[in-house]
């Protein structure tokens, strides 16, 4: 897990004046992190030059270069050499119009030959060591995790750690002064990822004990009751070890930026938007601000995770992850360092390669080609080059912003997932689903950008945990005369999890028998629906869904007919018709924008997938669109890996309709 990173610049005078803003203010849309198209290096100063050439010989525009200061014990203490070798990339990526950013570790310390060395972090400074309840250190040996050498020993410290961290903050303004465009922040976690560790809730060591006792009063080892979730002090501290990562992570960009501004620090973290998340205590959705980008090394449901191995449903899972992530952002870039192929005997590795690029560009995030499931490398070099020269001539299509048109919005609630995570991911991602597969212009809201929402309904998909102000601005919504569809235990809690006497919006909605389904068309238009359809929904697709997927078949499905019945009552609540109708099977994922003030579709197929078997897709043919024009509009298509094309449509009544007659992996289509 460990390089440095290196971007190809393609538009010189644009970006060169979009400095990076972060803590709270957005990017500049122009900037070059919206561009990148990743390659990983491992950097030292005898392969400069080599690292330079082959980025841009396979159109890398956005380096990453493993050269770890901080997370190797011997640069922690003496990091000279290493930065020498970062001065040398930086100056080097620029002269050829580059970027360069580099890998360090967040928490983890690794002591190479620790076996054969008096002086190791661990012997050194034992109280720096994050530990559990019981005492245990986390230090870990050889073979652990793959990038653990046998003999090494591998430390995970604790934030509040201060002597460590006092040193740690230095290497940071030491690699921000070699010019070096971004810092890249792996593994910025609490110890819960290892094997016996996972429910540890760590840290328990002297220094992170005695700040929490600071702040709550609390004694962590003796006043909460881990794991339960009914107990206020343990929402205490899941609150305290995300609040720990946030601030560390923001002290890391601010040092960075005190000397060198234009500098960006990165976030790599694989928890997403479940568990893993209040696990860690790194959270996507708190992290954003306070940074520049986030590299997302995500990981969905079982198995190892490639592109390769992903049924239909996968990968619907991964969409519906990727746009959360680019919600979250607000402006700011998506990286996706995920994986596509590591042996998988029976998938072209070409095919999954495009795969993952397909679906990650359609989502808007950036994509970052890697050999099997390390960070450097490619599976297929020329395989990289035609994608990446392809990506580099339609960026302008992916990643400028996207705006909502006519969008019904799904709320996601950061604290609802903390404290209530199967109920609430189920609920939201089964909606999700509904939403991608019928092909409904959707907007995901959240807390932070709630105010933005402009559309005529919101789904609330299980959002126990609502605090007062959230309610408020729900109470506004029904005056504005907007529809809310509401499921499962909705406003249950306040929050902090604590439960409420009395549902605040079910007295605002007039509701009295909770057990009971409700609509109301006046003078509130809402559904309530307890037995949440979003949960009913996840259930269905998760039975057959990848079996009809591969034959291509649908209409005689359960989830079908459940799809059909739950997308026509939201149609129907929303009292308004959709900006852009889409006729075609549940197994094309769609996303509708605004893109440089033109609507836009973005269509990533994925029929016929089978996981570890077939990787080419089986075309979705005759895929009606109807979008609002002018008489004299131009639709246009854009085919992943093809080129820009000229249709034809029937317009009528202020709408134009037309026929794509096949997709085969993914295509964007919108109208002029």
């Amino acid at each position: 897990m460990l390089l440095i990173a290196m971007a190809v610049r393609v538009h010189l005078g644009a970006l060169d004046g979009a400095t990076p803003q972060s803590n709270g203010s957005t990017i500049d849309s122009r900037h070059w992190t919206h561009f990148v198209r990743i390659g990983g290096y491992s950097l030292s100063l005898d392969r400069v030059d080599a690292i330079i050439k082959e980025a841009t010989d396979s159109h890398v525009f956005g380096i990453e270069t493993d050269n770890d200061v901080p997370g190797r014990y011997e640069s922690f203490l003496e990091p000279a050499e290493k930065l020498r070798a970062i001065q040398e990339v930086a100056q080097k990526a620029h002269a050829v119009g580059n970027y360069a950013f580099v890998y360090v570790a967040g928490l983890e310390c690794i002591t190479a030959h620790a076996d054969q060395q008096r002086h190791t972090l661990f012997k050194d400074h034992p109280d720096w060591v994050q530990r559990k309840l019981t005492g245990e250190p986390a230090v870990f040996g050889g073979g652990t995790a793959f990038w653990i050498a046998p003999g090494d020993e591998d430390v995970w410290i604790s934030p509040y750690a201060s002597e460590w961290r006092k040193t740690y903050m230095e290497r940071v303004r030491q690699i921000a002064a070699t010019g070096i465009d971004g810092i890249y922040v792996d593994i910025p976690y609490w110890m819960t990822h290892f094997e016996g560790w996972e429910k540890s809730w760590a840290s328990f060591d002297d220094y992170t004990v005695a700040a929490f006792k600071k702040k709550t009063g609390l004694d962590a080892r003796s006043d909460i009751k881990l794991g339960d979730y009914n107990d206020p002090g343990f929402i205490q501290w899941i609150d305290f070890r995300t609040e720990t990562i946030t601030d560390f992570m923001s002290e890391i960009n601010k040092n960075a930026k005190a000397v060198n501004p234009r500098s960006v620090t990165i976030a790599e973290i694989y928890p997403g938007i479940e568990e893993g998340s209040p696990r860690v205590g790194a959270d996507a959705y708190q992290l954003y601000p306070v940074l520049d980008v986030i590299a997302h090394e995500y990981e969905y449901g079982s198995g190892d995770h490639m592109a390769a191995s992903r049924t239909p449903l996968d990968w619907f899972g991964y969409m519906t992850g990727m746009y959360s992530f680019r919600s979250f952002a607000a402006g700011k870039a998506s990286w996706m360092l995920n994986y596509s192929w590591d042996g998988n005997k029976h998938v072209d590795r070409r095919e999954a390669m495009k795969n993952l690029a397909m679906a990650e560009l359609m989502a808007g995030a950036n994509v970052w080609d890697a050999r099997g499931h390390v960070m450097s490398g490619s599976n297929d070099v020329e395989t990289r080059k035609v994608i990446f020269n392809w990506i580099a001539h339609h960026e302008k299509t992916f990643y400028p912003p996207r705006n909502p048109v006519r969008p019904i919005g799904i709320y996601f609630s950061p604290k609802t997932r903390d404290y209530f995570s199967t109920e609430f991911i189920e609920s939201f991602r089964g909606m999700m689903y509904l939403l991608l597969q019928s092909h409904l212009e959707f907007q995901i809201v959240t807390p932070r950008h709630r105010q933005s929402f402009r559309g005529e309904e919101l789904i609330l998909p299980d959002v126990r945990c609502l605090s007062q102000p959230e309610l408020d601005w729900l109470q506004g919504l029904l005056r504005n005369g907007k529809a809310l569809l509401v499921t499962g235990e909705t406003g249950k809690y306040d929050e902090k999890r604590q439960p409420r006497t009395e549902n605040p919006l079910h007295k605002l909605l007039g509701i009295t028998d909770p057990a009971r389904e409700q609509t109301s068309a006046a003078p509130a238009r809402f559904i309530y629906a307890p037995r949440c359809p979003g949960k009913a929904y996840y259930v269905e697709v998760e039975k057959h869904f990848n079996e009809y997927a591969v034959q291509g078949e649908y209409q005689a499905a359960s989830f079908e007919k459940l799809r059909q019945r739950l997308s026509s009552e939201i149609l129907r609540l929303s009292n308004s018709e959709a900006g852009v109708k889409i006729d075609a099977s549940p197994f094309l994922s769609t996303q509708i924008a605004e893109v440089n003030g033109k609507i836009h579709v973005f269509m990533a197929n994925f029929r016929g997938l089978k996981s570890n078997e077939v990787a080419q897709q089986a075309p979705e043919r005759n895929i009606r669109i109807v979008f609002p024009a002018p008489q004299n509009a131009k639709l246009y298509v854009l085919p992943f890996l093809g080129e820009i094309q000229e249709l034809t449509g029937e317009w009528s009544s202020g709408k134009i309709t037309f026929t794509i007659p096949e997709v085969t992996k993914g295509m964007v289509v919108w109208c002029d």
